[in-house]
């Protein structure tokens, strides 16, 4: 069985990239399993923790659950043309200490949400920056940004959109098909 870590970039109880998490869950079989790897605990990176000590357990135990990952997925909003800041930060976390990098070789994708017109874009595509860097092998072609994400989620914090729901398992279709490729 491969696992896939899905990365949500909002905090929000009420989420739209929460919603769209669970939903890939949901999709999971007995072959490729997602889960949700929580990201608000960690505290803002500090190479003093890492140079000096000591680096808080949170640190650690995220580190490891990233490292044993077949596979990531990174779901976010867009803030300010860019990725929310606890997103960034647990890419920080797991890069560290240089040398160390918990992210690098896995294959990985991005889902990006707004309830805007452009899907967020902007988030989807500074994120990629970084994974770049990191050297996340991120799936090219589907590009998946989701715009009016509030129109497909109900009250329930739901999914409640056939044709989302279609695209989404399309675009993990392709996902499962770039995974197996490594």
């Amino acid at each position: 069985m491969k696992t896939i870590g899905i990365f949500v970039g909002s905090l929000r109880k009420a989420s739209y990239t929460k919603s769209i998490a669970r939903y890939i869950v949901g999709q999971s079989s007995d072959v490729f399993c997602y889960e949700i790897i929580d990201i608000g605990e960690l505290p803002l990176y500090n190479q003093d923790f890492d140079d000096i000590g000591p680096a808080p357990d949170s640190y650690e135990r995220f580190r490891k659950s990233v490292d044993r990952l077949d596979g990531v997925l990174f779901i976010t909003p867009e803030y300010n043309r860019s990725v929310p800041a606890v997103l960034k930060n647990a890419l920080d976390v797991g890069s560290r200490p240089y040398g160390h990098n918990v992210w690098s070789g896995k294959p990985g994708a991005i889902i990006s949400a707004s309830p805007g017109n452009i899907g967020a874009f902007g988030a989807n595509h500074h994120l990629r920056q970084s994974l770049v860097f990191l050297n996340v092998l991120t799936l090219q072609q589907p590009e998946a940004y989701l715009a009016h994400i509030a129109n497909s989620v109900g009250e329930d914090s739901e999914i409640h959109d056939p044709k989302l729901e279609e695209y989404i398992r399309n675009f993990l279709i392709s996902f499962k098909e770039w995974v197996d490729r490594f």
